[in-house]
């Protein structure tokens, strides 16, 4: 398929290297932690180091899984390093954080797949920041309600898991995920902790159409997620899945209405929106489309 060209309108923020910024910047490359700011070099990463707020990628910044809309690398990961946990909790504690994105990359090479790392790393915060809240976003731990357990025990404040697309797409873009697991997992999570508010996010421009996405937000809806977040697939490099169209303000803007019709309660939607963007603010209860400059708050 032929390589789409950005609208005119689609402009992305380049980093704001303040004094925030620079600090945000220095902390984590001092504690040794990866972002999935950088490691998957989100287009928000300028707003988000100048506001102070960054998503801590644990387990590593290699990924088992090879994903087709994904930069993260593949290959075969390092052991996990038990000191992490307390490294992010010290790195969100200098920051001065409130409110905390822990994400990681899928390590189906362990037998826990990762789940005691989310719980450590939860412990850690709360022991460092008292008064601190934290979203958790999993990979779907290959289905495992014992794993999910083991995170959800550990009193996430969010618990986040993204269905990414459409049914019909998931095989072809997600690598070893299948989307009745992701909704089955969401699901669960609602279902062992109803008290713990279920997320997920919906790229689009991927090949899907709009009835797909209003089913997808019906079975979203079904599954008990309350909140999610919708925004622009953008290509990494030559060697994902090339961008089949790009979507207007006004378009993300009808999307957060039609998955507010099927249900779900908080919808942020938007040409530049991903999963952890503005999650304190959806966190405290505000949605809505991001209207006119992509990158605008």
């Amino acid at each position: 398929m032929e390589t789409l060209r950005k609208p005119d309108w689609f402009q992305i923020k380049r980093l704001a290297v303040g004094e925030k910024a620079s600090e945000i910047l220095r902390v984590i490359a001092e504690s040794r932690l990866n972002t999935v700011c950088t490691s998957a070099r989100c287009p928000n990463k300028g707003q988000c180091f100048a506001e102070g707020t960054a998503t801590f990628m644990i387990l590593g910044d290699v990924c088992t899984r090879s994903c087709r809309f994904c930069d993260v690398r593949t290959g075969r990961p390092a052991p996990w390093d038990p000191g992490e946990p307390g490294r992010v909790a010290e790195a969100a504690r200098r920051m001065g954080l409130r409110f905390v994105v822990v994400t990681s990359v899928a390590r189906d090479d362990l037998p826990d797949q990762g789940a005691l790392a989310f719980a450590r790393t939860l412990e850690a915060l709360k022991a460092a920041l008292p008064a601190v809240r934290v979203e958790v976003l999993t990979p779907d731990f290959g289905g495992r309600e014992d794993l999910l357990e083991t995170v959800l025990s550990a009193g996430p404040h969010v618990f986040n898991h993204n269905v990414e697309t459409v049914k019909r797409l998931t095989p072809r873009i997600r690598a070893r995920a299948t989307y009745g697991r992701s909704l089955g997992l969401l699901r669960a999570a609602r279902r062992l902790h109803p008290e713990i508010p279920t997320k997920s996010g919906l790229m689009v421009g991927l090949g899907e159409s709009r009835e797909e996405l209003r089913r997808a937000f019906g079975d979203l809806a079904e599954a008990g997620v309350e909140r999610l977040t919708i925004g622009q697939y953008l290509r990494p490099s030559l060697r994902h899945h090339p961008v089949a169209r790009y979507y207007t303000p006004e378009e993300f803007a009808a999307l957060r209405e039609e998955a507010r019709a099927a249900g779900i309660r908080a919808v942020l939607s938007g040409p530049l929106v991903r999963s952890s963007y503005h999650a304190g603010r959806m966190e405290e209860g505000e949605d809505g489309a991001v209207p006119g400059e992509p990158a605008a708050p």
